[in-house]
């Protein structure tokens, strides 16, 4: 894995590793992140029995034209819930969950439990990404193109000015429609993936984006890209920076 640079953002490491087939019974030794890959067309409606009430009512507000949506949706914390069950060992029923001031999900009882665990999950369309580590906040990103926050015919330079300031925007317009977009997402996913190891929420301003980054840059965020496939950015953030990254496909 490629060591991290000295503003913390080391060069994309996700083509070094591979994707392995993930624990049943998964630990976290020492400073080690795992992140988990979930394509959610191929887990069972089932897997949402797990839900609590508050999880169940919110899924069914995505209404109309959004059924499809609120399937994928249900299955993501369903999933978040097994995985969960799978490192704490206890029931996916059992584990209580809240959700932050920025809407960040979090264990109940990380506070007094003796096994911390940290984590956060992030799904764009069929695909959602989950990461956990053991010594403190964690936050993923996953963008599939059409996905995007950004979508089809959206002017990435125009958002990218407003999100990431002029340098970069000038850098993305000099390049083709197709690499603008690749080489948007993959910004997007690393700032968003930084923001939400804060806990600061997305969509923050560049100005209020940068006043927080510069207050925090002794703690040199740790910001891995992810290699999810062909259409989609991702990456992982974390402080301080991991012993190591495992990389694990959902069974």
């Amino acid at each position: 894995m490629s060591a991290p640079s000295p503003a913390g953002c080391p060069t994309p490491a996700g083509g070094e590793r591979r994707w392995m087939a993930g624990s049943l019974e998964p630990r976290l030794a020492g400073s080690e992140a795992h992140v988990w890959r979930v394509d959610l067309t191929v887990v069972g409606d089932d897997i949402a029995r797990s839900l609590s009430g508050d999880e169940t009512a919110r899924a069914a507000r995505i209404v109309g034209q959004r059924q499809r949506q609120r399937r994928l949706w249900a299955r993501s914390r369903g999933v978040l819930r097994a995985l969960l069950g799978r490192y704490l060992r206890e029931d996916a029923t059992a584990i209580e969950l809240a959700v932050g001031a920025h809407g960040k999900p979090e264990l109940t009882s990380a506070a007094d439990s003796p096994r911390k665990l940290f984590f956060n999950l992030s799904h764009s369309q069929h695909l959602a990404l989950y990461a956990f580590t053991a010594t403190g906040a964690i936050g993923v990103d996953v963008q599939v193109a059409d996905d995007a926050n950004t979508g089809r015919g959206t002017d990435h330079v125009a958002l990218a000015r407003r999100t990431f300031g002029d340098v970069e925007a000038r850098r993305l317009d000099a390049l083709e429609p197709t690499a603008r977009e690749r080489e948007f997402l993959r910004l997007w996913t690393r700032h968003e993936a930084e923001l939400k190891r804060r806990g600061t929420g997305i969509g923050i301003g560049v100005a209020t984006a940068g006043a927080q980054v510069a207050a925090e840059a002794r703690a040199a965020p740790w910001i891995v890209e992810l290699d999810v496939g062909t259409g989609a950015a991702a990456a992982v953030a974390v402080a301080p920076a991991m012993s190591d990254l495992r990389l694990w496909d959902w069974r």
